[in-house]
């Protein structure tokens, strides 16, 4: 099943704010940054590292 990264970002905010109540700000940052980087040229380093 293919999942767009917008969605699959939607419902790890939903679900961390729901869950751990961390500030509006930080899920803001936390999300676009992650958007970001997956879509740049460190995606291959991050996917590394998590992998």
């Amino acid at each position: 099943m293919d999942v767009p990264l917008w969605l699959a970002a939607l419902v790890v905010g939903v679900l961390g704010i729901k869950l751990a109540r961390p500030p509006w700000w930080l899920v803001a940052l936390l999300l676009l940054g992650g958007y970001l980087i997956a879509d740049s040229f460190l995606s291959p380093t991050v996917d590394t590292l998590i992998n």
